[in-house]
Formats: C-alpha cells, structure tokens, sequence
C-alpha cells in the first residue's frame, strides 16, 4: 500500500512519520536522507558508539566513506570528460567556442572538445541549398521606365565561422545586397532588355554583384544561382506592353517568313539561271557543229565539182527540185492528152503523203517523156515548173 493512500501507515519514503495535522517536517527529512546516504557508503554509526566507545573503532568506517565519495567524484569526471567526444557529419562543419569566443571549425569526423560549460559546439550545415527570395520590387530601367521583378537567389554556406560571428542577420544582409545588386544591374539595362532577351545577362551581374557585396562583409556565403522569375511593367500599363510585344514579335514572324520566302526562291533562280546556262551551251555546239559539217559538205560538193562539174550540176538540180516536191502538195497533169473538162479527186489526192504522190507522179512523168534537163526550152510533153535554188544553191551553182 502506499504510503499517502488513505489508511494507509503514516510514514512517507523517507521514515518520517505523517502528521495527518499537516506536511512534514523538512529537516527531518534531509536528516533522514542524510543517514541513508551515510549508510551506503559505510559511515554508519551504532547507537553506543556515539556515547563511549575507542577512537579505533571510528577510523575505517570514515576512510571508507572517503574513497566511495572519491569513486563517485572519479567517475563523474569521467563521464563529464566523455561528453565532450562528438562527431560531425560529411554535410556539417563544427563550430567550437570557449565560453562564447571561437576557437576553431572541425571537419567532418570524430573530435573532442572540453565539455560545457567551457567549450560550446554549433553544428552548420554547410551543403544545404539556402534560398532568398524579392517579391514584386518596382525597379527604374535605364530609359526611365518602371518593371516589376520577381528574384530568387539560391546560396550556401561556404565559411562556418564568418557565417555565424561576421554579420548578425546573415539571410536579411543576403536579402539586402541582392536587392542593391538587382536595381543597380536593371538601372543601367532598358526595359525592352529586361522584359525580352536580357534576363540571362542580368542574372549573371546580380549574382557577381551579390558575390562582392557578401565578399566584403566576410559573410561566409557563396551564391550558386540568381534566377529572374518574373519581369513586367506595372498592372497600369501591362495592356499597352502587350500590345507592343505582340507588334514586335509579329515583326519577328514578317521577316522570319520574308527569309524563309528569300531562301526558297534564290536556290531556285539559280537552278535556273543553270539551266538557262547549259541550254545555251548545248544551242552553241549544236549550231557550232552543224555549220562543220555544212561546210564540210560544202567542201566535199566543192570538190567533186571541180572534179565534174555539169554532172554535179545536174545532180543539185534533181535534189533540190526532189526537196521541193516532196515537202509541197502538188498535181501535175499533162495537158496534151487531156480536155477542157477533167474530174480530178483533188480530195483523195490531198489526203494521201504529198511526197509520195509527187514522188509518184513525177517517176510515172519521167519514164514516160524523159525531157532533156540540160535545154530546158525544148519541147517536151511534161510541163514541170522551175524550181529556184535557195540562196546557197546559187552559190554553189555560180561557184
């Protein structure tokens, strides 16, 4: 049963008896207390031995109680020594100071330092990717307009010690270099710059300019990435921005298809400049080698009429009236044996090959009269019309 319950025995833990008329005495219980402790370590007295009794029989019961308070001092200092062995982790760096002061910055690994309340640890955790953010910040560009921007700068830690003792507020001094960095780096941009193709350049020189302001205060931060979220005029003007965005990039679209255009229609002007090219080539040799070879045929006639010159005569004089004839539609009748009136089927004859009806006609003639072709004058039974040579058979004919 314990002993506050109800009817229970009326001593409490200590041996003191329960005054049910109120709490008990304290000093009799650190007396009591006192006692106990005694007891445990060997110090414990008889009843007689307080009154009368030899000094000998005092001395080992007191030197006993020394060497158990000496044990217990003993180990405690053990274990107050133990506390000081810590481990840091691959992440963290160790920040040890003495009684506040730094003292040194221990790397991952076992360590030990003298346990509080000398030496004090602070862990840091050196590889965690930190971020500070600028909401909405109204900006004046170079050309005297105003662009709201929204920044996020990423950071870690890369000095322990100057990140915790250099400044006080080490993310609102971050918070405030980057924003003097940001209106420094769009103050000198224009807008169109900072609204278009110019956000990767100002990334770039806010980070380096947060860099060197963090530098200078030995601040312990190294920035990894400055990242421009958002860039746009005021809610007064955004109507009038969109519409001059809008109008630059349908210029864009313009002279994107205007060089599209250009670059389908030049390759092709060219193929046929080309083409033109070697047409005219082939027309050259084509020409050039036909007048070879009428003036090698020239040469050979020329040749063969010095040699004979009436039989060569004659045979020009065939051939060509054989050209005439056969490219013409022609009907050739013999009016000697023939009357005023005669049926000719002039439409059977044009459907047939004018050659080879002239052709026809003109051997049946020839069998039947054979007219002499060196007197053209005499007569003769086959009226043939006379056939004029082209210019170049007169030449060769007066030659």
């Amino acid at each position: 049963m314990a002993w506050n319950e109800p009817g229970g025995n009326n001593n409490d833990p200590w041996g003191n008896r329960k005054n049910d008329s109120g709490p008990p005495d304290l000093d009799e219980v650190f007396r009591n207390l006192q006692k106990k402790l005694e007891g445990l370590f060997g110090n414990k007295r008889g009843g007689g031995s307080s009154s009368g009794g030899s000094g000998g029989g005092l001395g080992l019961p007191g030197k006993m109680g020394s060497i158990g308070i000496i044990a217990l001092l003993s180990i405690g200092v053990i274990l107050w020594v133990l506390s000081g062995i810590y481990i840091i982790q691959p992440a963290e760096r160790g920040v040890v100071q003495q009684f506040g002061r730094y003292v040194k910055t221990t790397l991952p690994g076992p360590h030990w330092r003298i346990p509080w309340p000398i030496q004090s640890l602070e862990r840091v955790n050196v590889d965690q990717n930190r971020s500070v953010e600028l909401k909405s910040q109204e900006i004046l560009t170079q050309d005297e307009n105003i662009v709201e921007i929204d920044l996020a700068v990423q950071y870690n830690i890369k000095d322990a010690a100057e990140y915790l003792f250099s400044v006080v507020e080490p993310d609102s001094t971050l918070r405030q270099a980057a924003e003097s960095a940001l209106r420094e780096t769009v103050g000198q941009t224009l807008m169109d710059l900072v609204i278009t193709e110019g956000r990767g350049i100002i990334q770039t020189d806010t980070k380096d300019k947060i860099q060197e302001i963090l530098d200078s205060y030995n601040a312990g931060v190294q920035v990894t990435a400055v990242n421009l979220q958002s860039a746009q005029p005021p809610d007064a003007v955004q109507a009038a921005f969109s519409d001059a965005i809008k109008a630059r990039e349908d210029q864009e679209r313009f002279i994107n298809e205007s060089e599209a255009y250009k670059n389908g229609l030049l390759p092709q002007a060219r193929g046929d400049a080309v083409i033109a090219l070697e047409e005219a080539r082939a027309y050259k040799a084509q020409t050039v080698s036909a007048a070879q070879g009428e003036a090698a045929r020239f040469e050979s006639l020329l040749t063969e009429y010095t040699k004979a010159p009436e039989v060569t005569k004659q045979r020009l004089y065939i051939e060509s009236i054989e050209s005439v004839l056969s490219s013409s539609s022609k009907v050739m009748v013999n009016t000697d044996g023939g009357n005023n009136l005669m049926y000719l089927p002039i439409d059977k004859l044009m459907g047939a090959s004018p050659a080879a009806t002239a052709a026809s006609t003109l051997q049946k003639q020839l069998d039947s009269a054979r007219p002499d072709f060196n007197n053209p004058d005499s007569g003769s039974s086959l009226s043939i019309p006379r056939v004029v040579p082209d210019s170049r058979s007169r030449s060769r004919e007066a030659r």
